[in-house]
């Protein structure tokens, strides 16, 4: 029987064919690239990263039927919902200024004297958060101990003062890093920091320089925005982002309103209208920025803004975003600034969404980004040696970058920075470094952020093939399709 024939005789089981057969050959084109890795070419670090990651030489295959960037957002989100509830062992730790973090020590990972990885959730999250049980299940076989930080009221502890937390302050990650230092000595710590939690650990790291170096072996990051300002004017685009951004707000004031005996007084907040926001930036204005001696929120993300900061980081930082993520467009990820430095890498997906990498036809309890962090920090514990390799090329470029600019590199009164600010020109930074403006931002960010990189900077990939500017992800900016 030949087509002509089949088609007569059955011409919706054609037409079911050829959609099936053309959609998947767009997937493929489209979707399914090896990731980039952006970072100074024949460093130490990214050496490491290549010879022990065998999954940056795989193709990253986005769940075929939901790979837009708010599916892989959202169900991945809920898809997580049915991972069991993960047993820790609670550690209390109390503050200096009265406030108390709780420390949650996953059972079963790990033996006394082995490496900690230290974990911080996003905005609202805890240690029983699905995407913080997705990565403990994946861990778990590391030979490390596991242990996620808590904020300050959250996870069940109660809120001791009247402040909270936010991504500009990194204080309770000192206290926690010092703690964990005091008591287990000798011991290799690595940071995991996951949206919000990667912020507050990537301005712990641009803030306390040296102090940093000598507590971390490393540090990772994932789905984090970089430039705050311009993350969240995309979150205020009609209609998927702004209905993500209405339900985190939701979540926000929801778990204000559970802290409103602490919070509640002659504070310069109003708690009546911080229940009244609609949008991140009005919680923030109303509540965040006021709790930490911001002006309003536009001040509160520029210090916040990490992609202008990463020459102050000494200590070896890897990053995992994606290039569809909502809560930060593509172009507003430092890739060059990742290529110039030696130990600051960058991985770049295709495809993922915020938080999401969900993988194969049906996602299982390990997901892209849980393997490759698991790959990471084993890596890391059986090579103890090449890190400090990697570290003393670090150092080394720490003191010719700050040597040439005057910077220390270090913030001694971090502190009092939130309230004071070292430049009155980080707003500006934020909102047009690398020749964007915050509304361009946001009219490139979205649904077209995983077609093409627009004025984007030149990136090579492992064969050393170089991607001009405003090269798109279907011309292998991602690697090989």
């Amino acid at each position: 029987m030949d087509w002509h024939s089949l088609y007569s005789e059955c011409p919706n089981v054609v037409l079911g064919l050829i959609v099936g057969v053309s959609f998947l050959l767009y997937y493929y084109i489209d979707a399914v690239k090896r990731p980039l890795l952006a970072c100074r070419r024949w460093g130490a670090w990214q050496n490491f990263l290549e010879t022990h990651l065998t999954i940056l030489q795989e193709r990253y295959w986005p769940t075929p039927w939901c790979y837009e960037s708010r599916c892989q957002t959202v169900l991945a989100s809920v898809l997580r919902l049915r991972l069991p509830d993960i047993t820790y062992r609670r550690e209390v730790l109390q503050l200096k200024d009265g406030g108390q973090v709780c420390l949650d020590w996953l059972d079963g990972s790990g033996e006394a004297g082995s490496p900690i990885v230290l974990v911080l959730p996003g905005l609202t999250g805890s240690s029983q958060s699905e995407y913080i049980k997705g990565l403990m299940l994946a861990v778990r076989n590391t030979p490390a101990r596991c242990v996620v930080l808590n904020n300050r009221g959250i996870g069940g502890i109660r809120l001791m003062t009247t402040r909270t937390y936010c991504a500009a302050n990194s204080d309770d990650l000192e206290e926690a890093l010092e703690h964990l230092h005091s008591v287990h000595r000798s011991v290799p710590i690595v940071a995991v920091g996951i949206s919000l939690g990667g912020m507050i650990t990537g301005n712990y790291l641009t803030t306390r320089g040296e102090r940093a170096s000598r507590l971390l072996k490393a540090a990772v990051v994932m789905s984090i925005p970089w430039n705050m300002e311009v993350g969240v004017s995309s979150m205020e685009r009609p209609l998927c982002n702004l209905l993500l951004n209405r339900y985190l707000v939701h979540c926000l004031c929801h778990l204000a309103d559970t802290m409103r005996y602490q919070l509640a007084g002659d504070h310069k907040w109003d708690l009546d209208q911080v229940m009244k926001s609609k949008t991140i930036r009005e919680f923030d204005t109303r509540f965040t920025a006021m709790q930490f001696g911001f002006r309003d929120a536009e001040d509160y993300y520029a210090s916040s803004c990490l992609h202008n900061k990463i020459h102050r980081i000494k200590v070896p930082l890897l990053c995992l975003t994606a290039a569809d993520d909502p809560f930060q467009p593509l172009h507003a990820i430092p890739l060059e600034a990742a290529e110039k430095s030696s130990h600051v890498a960058i991985i770049v997906t295709a495809r993922g969404g915020h938080i999401g990498f969900m993988e194969g036809l049906l996602p299982t309890t390990t997901y892209y980004s849980d393997r490759l962090i698991s790959q990471v920090l084993n890596a890391i514990f059986a090579n103890l040696d090449a890190m400090e390799e990697v570290k003393r090329e670090a150092d080394a470029y720490a003191r010719s970058v700050f040597s040439s600019d005057g910077d220390t590199g270090e913030d001694e009164c971090a502190s009092d920075r939130l309230a004071s600010h070292e430049t009155k020109k980080d707003l500006a930074e934020c909102a047009n470094d690398d020749g964007f403006s915050s509304q361009a931002g946001v009219k490139d960010a979205d649904d077209h952020a995983s077609v093409s990189i627009a004025n984007q900077c030149p990136v090579k990939n492992t064969n050393d093939k170089a991607y001009p500017a405003g090269s798109g992800l279907q011309d292998g900016v991602l690697g090989a399709s």
